[in-house]
């Protein structure tokens, strides 16, 4: 279904989200110098997306091991009238505990969460992980604990991750990961899917179907997170201070010039197409995510107050069928040149 505009969304079970949302990822204030400083440019962010209509607040405990949490229920405590959907994950962090998903930890991990967020719940709970054990062995008390959790309303949706593995992985590598996604699907039944997804993202077949209407088909929510891909898509070396993680290497030795530059002339296509104004390249991304599904909101990382602002002012008008043809085709070609540099590099530069 095609999005025709910017009201809000259902995203899952009590929540009606602005379909962008932030992405809440800041660095400790003690691993940079400059800490303190980015913090309070986060909260300025955070004060410009409430402005702009922002609802939906994404983060994680594993991000800088809580501090992102913090910082975010730091506004929270700063503006009480506010009414924030807050969505975390758990999965990453196994603390002393014999598996992140084993016994009470799943518990343990949302009460500190909680306590981080300033919150009394959660909109979403997402499971950040497909590793559950030897033989999945906490699987079922993953299920049974999330569950729980929703029942006792700390939570009020059920997320997962979607399929994922490096962009540079061949097709039998990301049909491996739709396998083991659509597996746990059927056991989890969650509410909403939390993906990474960009135009570095190739289309994985679930049950016949693009992410899009296989989530839409089972009346499932739709996060997708770091659609600028830290900044590559428009022509930038970061999305944010923490995305240390790019798609693709654009500096250094051997390739990495040539995919730079390859990288820069299939951009330099979509502004002979589009223009050159300030925001367009992120418009392009943006909005030709948002329009793939009435059932997603897309959550956009930020650094300043000013790339809120360009974010949120650059959506414009729905993009057009020819429109969205022509975006889809540059991309293919980003994809593309992934793949080619993918035979030039170790493969874990290439992770996501």
């Amino acid at each position: 279904m095609t999005a025709s505009d910017l009201g809000l969304r259902h995203l899952c079970r009590g929540t009606l989200a602005h379909p962008l949302g932030i992405h809440c990822d800041i660095p400790t204030d003690h691993a940079i110098p400059d800490g303190l400083a980015r913090a309070s440019r986060f909260l300025a962010g955070l004060q410009r997306a409430v402005e702009r209509g922002a609802t939906f607040f994404d983060t994680a405990d594993s991000y800088s091991y809580g501090h992102s949490e913090r910082v975010l229920g730091q506004f929270g405590r700063q503006n009480p009238h506010l009414e924030l959907q807050l969505s975390s994950k758990v999965g990453q962090i196994r603390g002393s505990a014999e598996h992140a998903y084993a016994g009470r930890h799943i518990h343990h991990q949302l009460e500190q969460t909680l306590e981080n967020l300033y919150a009394e719940e959660l909109h979403l709970y997402t499971l950040d992980s497909f590793d559950f054990g030897p033989n999945d062995r906490y699987l079922g008390n993953a299920i049974d604990c999330m569950r729980t959790l929703r029942e006792v309303k700390a939570i009020r949706a059920i997320g997962m991750r979607g399929p994922c593995t490096h962009y540079a992985a061949s097709p039998e590598e990301w049909a491996v990961q739709a396998e083991r996604f659509l597996y746990l699907f059927r056991l989890i039944k969650p509410d909403v899917v939390w993906t990474r997804f960009n135009a570095f993202t190739p289309a994985v077949s679930l049950e016949g179907q693009d992410l899009f209407a296989f989530t839409a088909r089972h009346g499932v929510g739709l996060v997708l997170a770091a659609p600028l891909a830290h900044g590559v898509l428009v022509g930038k070396g970061g999305e944010s201070p923490s995305s240390r993680r790019a798609p693709v290497p654009l500096r250094g030795a051997g390739p990495m010039p040539w995919l730079r530059d390859r990288l820069d002339e299939q951009l330099r296509v979509l502004r002979h197409h589009f223009g050159d104004a300030p925001g367009t390249l992120s418009r392009v991304a943006l909005r030709s995510f948002l329009q793939r599904g009435d059932q997603c909101v897309v959550v956009a990382g930020f650094s300043t107050a000013e790339q809120v602002d360009e974010n949120f002012s650059c959506l414009g008008d729905p993009l057009t069928e020819l429109e969205l043809g022509i975006i889809d085709d540059v991309y293919a070609g980003l994809r593309a040149q992934v793949r080619d540099a993918a035979l030039c590099m170790p493969v874990k530069e290439l992770q996501s």
